[in-house]
């Protein structure tokens, strides 16, 4: 008998998360030289990482026999949020934290609730736990309160909610995901998964952290993968009361985030200019693209993150051309939509490409 069949049934149930090409990956296939290949497909900053956090990291290359001491990012971030550092909780990328919340809220026997369309890991982390998933129906491919609100049934004890959501793109306004996370019963944990929110117009921000305390039940998430351009190095965090935080750390495993990573990440938060030319190469990148989109009479999914979801008849050989090409873009079928594709928001120049690319392969 194999082993493998010792495991619960529930992990043997789980499909793997599939992750967007590496460009070696494409290279090996199809014999394209590294260097000619754009990678639009996940959501990484194409302008790369903080110049701060570069020497931040390159300096602590001469600790790595160290254990990492988490101590300063936290207290940075602590002071950031205007909590108490016993309130963070830090991930190897905001999965890690994601998967974190699952272990400590989850079980057999209990339910979470997500929309469908929403991020992948929320169903993988869901089931690690041996919880049961629940897709709420979605709303123009979004989140639909309403909905969510009517899949919650008494075994459910965790709701996530991403906001802006990926990989479609769209956002709640912060009145309407306040409005909704009141409705939620208190004893539910409550996800906010706001890993693009620095993506958001300034208009559209609000202090969600600042929620916990009229939400005990509420953990906002974070991480520096996509507009700080450390994805690479692998940081994210969590926000919750100081008691979810606790339990939160005793499933943790100790030194999940290496010195590296700690190094980039107290750097990247204090270079605004890094992050405002972060901001407005993705706002012109997003108009470069949408246009080019109309242009071919593609219909596209409103987006408030650093990519977009457009729908093409025929989006699996529509993505092999394009890679045929030397273009990798997200291919979504598993999201539950299979005409569709998202592509992340690059340089002017690899937009371009893309755009010339896509129509080739129309």
């Amino acid at each position: 008998m194999s082993i493998a069949l010792q495991a619960p049934s529930y992990i043997r149930s789980i499909s793997p998360y599939i992750p967007g090409k590496p460009i070696t990956e494409l290279a090996r296939q199809m014999g394209i030289p590294v260097e000619k290949i754009v990678k639009l497909a996940s959501n990484e900053n194409p302008l790369g990482m903080s110049p701060k956090a570069r020497q931040a990291v390159e300096a602590a290359l001469a600790g790595v026999e160290r254990y990492p001491d988490q101590f300063e990012l936290i207290a940075a971030l602590a002071e950031r949020h205007g909590v108490a550092a016993g309130q963070i909780t830090l991930g190897n990328g905001s999965n890690d934290v994601l998967d974190l919340a699952a272990r400590v809220f989850l079980a057999p026997g209990r339910s979470a609730v997500f929309s469908r369309h929403a991020f992948a890991v929320y169903p993988l982390a869901t089931m690690s736990a041996g919880a049961e998933c629940i897709a709420a129906p979605a709303k123009n491919y979004g989140h639909d309160p309403a909905a969510m609100l009517a899949a919650i049934r008494p075994d459910t004890h965790l709701v996530w909610i991403a906001n802006p959501n990926n990989p479609t793109g769209n956002f709640l306004s912060q009145a309407e995901v306040r409005a909704f996370i009141k409705k939620i019963p208190p004893h539910i944990a409550v996800v906010l998964d706001e890993a693009y929110t620095e993506y958001l117009a300034p208009a559209d921000r609000a202090d969600t952290v600042a929620w916990i305390r009229d939400f005990p039940n509420l953990l906002v998430i974070r991480t520096f993968s996509k507009i700080y351009g450390l994805a690479g190095l692998r940081v994210g965090y969590g926000v919750a009361t100081a008691e979810a935080t606790d339990l939160l750390n005793r499933v943790r495993q100790p030194f999940n985030v290496n010195n590296l990573a700690l190094a980039g990440a107290i750097a990247a938060l204090d270079d605004h200019a890094f992050l405002a030319a972060s901001y407005e190469s993705n706002r012109r990148g997003m108009e470069q693209i949408i246009a080019g989109l109309k242009r071919f009479g593609l219909s596209h999914i409103p987006s408030h993150g650093n990519f977009v979801t457009f729908e093409v008849a025929d989006a699996a050989t529509v993505n092999g051309k394009l890679l045929k090409q030397g273009v990798i873009v997200r291919p979504i079928g598993g999201y539950g939509l299979p005409n569709h594709l998202r592509v992340t928001i690059g340089l002017e120049a690899e937009n371009r490409i893309f755009l010339d690319a896509l129509e080739k392969s129309l």
